[in-house]
């Protein structure tokens, strides 16, 4: 212990550190849930919301394992708990910063199989995680067997080499898969984000290189020591606020923050890609004589029907599928020639409404359901067409005969009557007002006149001079 004069730790720059930490760790919190709490954006499932809770629990296992590791707090390692062993080799390691690393190129991943493939991940996330995370559990144990750590939980100079080189490797995979879409044109920040993530993960490997040499060198010097534990917490606090503060697999809570109001009016996949026409039907947009006795298909394409329907069918707990086909009629509004947003729009019906455990999962065969999955090519036009076909089956069988003597309908009967009407005066009123215009302007006065014959002759429309 001789050796080791600042062991003990406890110094003022110590708990300044700490603070720094505690706040990014809760800041970190806060940004991850404000468009759940604030927002109420509907939280996502499967990996798209298990792999940033997974990043939340990395980044502060991360931070508390340099906290305890570096003897930031002055306590006495009296517990098998409180062993260098555990906090720098398991914690740090495959629990923290290993996991973090995992998940970023889970993450790219999934994004070069999607937009470079155009086909989902042939495997899933939640086998591809613990499978990319096993080297960091290997390189643990063999350091807890070895036992190579020193009073300050350093390890030799060997050892160093073999630990970076690890850190070295993944962001190495991390920069191939990055390389790799650095093509696609992404609606949404994923490749600055990796690529951010790739520098400020390099230039924290360099710091702790840097750190760890002038602690090995100069063993003696206290406030060497002092300073470098403060720089190295520093900088991992600034990792997981810049690198790991909201995923990537969730393009809809990017455009989210604290400062972007405008943002939240992008409640849906359609309105973030900027489809047209989606959304809310407009005010002015004139109603459509609803037919019962037309395709439910067909009927299903005028907006003031669907979205009636779609309240029908939510009230008996049976919205999912005309969800789905409100999803997928969308989707046929992108054009071909741009398959990065049909690839965005095909994975969020995937996820949302395919998957197994899926929010709103619609009941489709077992063959629609794999061939979806399966599928070569997110961007076919023809995707989902065999699982639209099954469940507007189902829905004229279910809901349809109910929904035409339901309150529902009447009511957009009763809208539909007045929108119609409400046209028709638009149109009465707007052709008043211009009757009555050519009326009171004299043809050789109005330097339009020549305008007002030629388009009122198509109106019967008589000038009252000769």
């Amino acid at each position: 212990m001789a050796n080791c004069p600042a062991v003990h730790g406890g110094y003022s720059s110590d708990y300044v550190a700490v603070s720094i930490a505690i706040f990014a760790v809760i800041l970190l919190i806060v940004r991850s849930s404000f468009p759940f709490l604030i927002h109420k954006v509907p939280s996502a499932r499967g990996s798209a919301f298990w792999i940033p809770v997974i990043q939340v629990v990395a980044s502060f296992d991360f931070l508390l394992s340099l906290v305890m590791a570096g003897n930031f707090l002055k306590y006495k390692k009296s517990h098998w708990w409180l062993s260098c062993y555990v906090w720098a080799v398991w914690v740090e390691g495959p629990l923290g910063f290993g996991l973090l690393m995992s998940c970023r190129i889970a993450q790219a991943f999934q994004l070069y199989y999607a937009f470079v493939k155009r086909r989902l991940p042939p495997v899933r996330s939640h086998i591809f995680l613990p499978l990319i995370v096993l080297p960091w559990i290997a390189g643990a144990a063999i350091i807890h067997v070895k036992k190579p750590l020193n009073c300050r939980c350093h390890l030799q100079a060997y050892w160093v080499i073999a630990v970076m080189c690890l850190h070295a490797l993944y962001v190495a995979v991390l920069v191939g898969f990055t390389g790799a879409i650095r093509h696609i044109e992404f609606r949404f920040d994923e490749l600055k984000d990796l690529w951010q993530g790739i520098l400020v993960s390099a230039s924290l490997i360099g710091l702790w290189v840097s750190a760890y040499i002038l602690n090995e060198i100069h063993d003696n010097i206290s406030w060497l020591q002092v300073t470098s534990r403060f720089i190295l917490l520093f900088t991992a606090s600034i990792l997981v606020l810049v690198f790991f503060s909201i995923s990537i697999s969730q393009p809809l809570l990017t455009q989210i923050s604290f400062i972007k109001r405008e943002s939240i009016e992008f409640k849906t996949m359609c309105q973030a890609l900027g489809i047209p026409d989606s959304g809310l039907l407009l005010h002015g947009e004139q109603a459509v004589v609803i037919d019962p006795n037309e395709p439910l298909d067909k009927l299903l394409t005028h907006k003031m029907f669907r979205q009636s329907f779609m309240a029908f069918a939510d009230s008996c707990l049976a919205g999912e599928s005309v969800h789905f086909f409100e999803e997928v009629h969308e989707l046929g509004k992108i054009p071909i020639d741009d398959p990065v947003s049909r690839i965005y729009m095909a994975r969020h019906i995937i996820n949302k409404y395919i998957i197994a455990g899926a929010a709103m999962e619609v009941n489709i065969s077992h063959r629609s359901r794999q061939a979806i999955l399966s599928t070569t090519d997110l961007t076919h036009p023809d995707l989902f067409t065999d699982a639209l076909n099954e469940l507007i089956q189902l829905m004229k069988m279910n809901l349809a005969k109910d929904y035409w003597s339901s309150m529902y309908f009447l009511k957009l009967k009763d809208e539909t009557s007045v929108r119609s009407n409400g046209y028709e005066m638009e149109q009465m009123s707007g052709a008043y007002s211009f009757s009555a215009r050519l009326s009171c302007v004299n043809a050789i006065d109005d330097p339009f006149h020549q305008d007002h014959f030629s388009s009122g002759s198509s109106q019967d429309v008589h000038h009252p001079y000769p």
